[in-house]
């Protein structure tokens, strides 16, 4: 038995008016201070339209950190709020979240924010989420991913009571995003997308959702990356975002994400740009398990090829494709790390990979030595041939 989880969603041209008819009295808004001046005094505008007194903490970090949720959660417990809205991408939704389980419950630490812990949310706030990038999903989820700077690593919390309350995905929101932004979020799309069909948890309600993120972002991301003013891209991209993370917040995330997650703690690379830069080789890595799966996107794709394991390969090449139209890192190396740094932190980033949920929920389970390998693979950008 299992559940398919979502937020109740509001979405298209005037969605951020649905937030001038919500119920409550005070809200605290979580977002950074670029987001603030471009989307989240709006989203404050329609707030006090609804009556709520509001409060900012405008203190998010680009890759979320456990003392950024610290701060956010000093505010919350002073201010009381009955709503939390997050505002911005995936680090402002992701520390919102962290920020309303640990004040929703006081006994619990960050650690405790686990699938098998009571959270008890929703006695003290609902949480509204509110996406300006289109690439992370996180409005439409029950996870998180907050960067201990102790470990440089990348935790992912992970519960059902986190999923939003409600997702307001405007997409006049997103169009102030700069195209390399809009590329390396995009990148992430498909990575949810690809790895929530082939996931050993991909099921009926989840496989129809990833598949139309998949052509979505093959349809218009170039379009969204060159034109940020075509708005039909810039909506088609948001819808595809939050599709995506519908599909697999509801199936799960595979390798990509697990050496992505290693990757940017270490190497301090933005999610999206590493988990882009992983995705074509894991492709490639899962095909002997995953051959059939991989073939029925091809084909959903209309990619000529006459075998399956030609079609997984055409789809791992569309996806670099993807990456050098964008201008964004296909390998470590071209990214700048050295391959002296990669060796001294093979070890740990391969502690890190192995013990994310991604590694165990893949249709092929990498050992350490295949983790090592596609590390190594991935900074030479050699075809996963192993």
């Amino acid at each position: 038995m299992w559940y398919f989880i979502s937020p109740k969603v509001v979405f298209g041209e005037d969605a951020l008016d649905y937030l001038s008819e919500v119920k409550g009295k005070r809200a605290l808004v979580v977002t950074d201070k670029v987001v603030r001046e471009l989307a989240a005094e709006r989203v404050a505008e329609k707030l006090r339209e609804a009556g709520l007194d509001i409060e900012f903490y405008d203190e998010v970090e680009a890759e979320p950190s456990t003392s950024s949720v610290a701060r956010g959660l000093e505010v919350a417990r002073r201010l009381q709020p009955d709503l939390i809205v997050a505002v911005g991408g995936g680090s402002c939704i992701d520390t919102a979240k962290a920020i309303w389980a640990l004040y929703e419950n006081p006994e619990l630490s960050i650690e405790d924010i686990a699938p098998l812990a009571e959270l008890k949310l929703r006695e003290k706030a609902r949480l509204i989420a509110v996406p300006t990038t289109s690439g992370t999903g996180s409005e439409a989820t029950w996870a998180a991913v907050i960067t201990d700077p102790a470990e440089h690593r990348k935790m992912e919390l992970a519960h059902h009571e986190l999923v939003p309350d409600i997702a307001v995905v405007d997409p006049s929101l997103a169009k102030t995003m700069p195209p390399k932004l809009t590329a390396a979020t995009g990148m992430d799309v498909l990575a949810h997308a690809i790895e929530a069909y082939v996931s050993q948890w991909a099921n009926d309600f989840t496989d129809g959702l990833a598949l139309k993120a998949i052509e979505l972002v093959f349809r218009y991301l170039p379009r969204a990356y060159r034109s940020p003013d075509d708005m039909e891209a810039r909506e088609k991209m948001h819808n595809a975002a939050t599709i995506a993370g519908l599909a697999f917040s509801n199936s799960m995330i595979g390798v990509a994400h697990a050496l992505a997650h290693s990757i940017g703690g270490l190497f301090k690379i933005p999610h999206g740009e590493a988990v882009g830069m992983c995705l074509p080789y894991t492709i490639e890595y899962d095909l002997p398990e995953a051959e059939d799966r991989l073939e029925q996107i091809a084909h959903h794709l209309r990619l000529s090829y006459t075998s399956r394991r030609e079609a997984g390969l055409k789809l791992a090449d569309e996806a670099r494709r993807l990456l050098s139209e964008m201008g964004l890192p296909a390998t470590l190396a071209e990214r700048g790390v050295a391959e002296s740094e990669l060796e001294e932190n093979m070890d740990k980033l391969v502690r890190l990979a192995m013990s994310s949920g991604g590694t165990t929920i893949n249709p092929r389970i990498p050992s350490e030595e295949d983790y090592r390998k596609l590390f190594r693979y991935i900074y030479e950008g050699r075809r996963v041939d192993f």
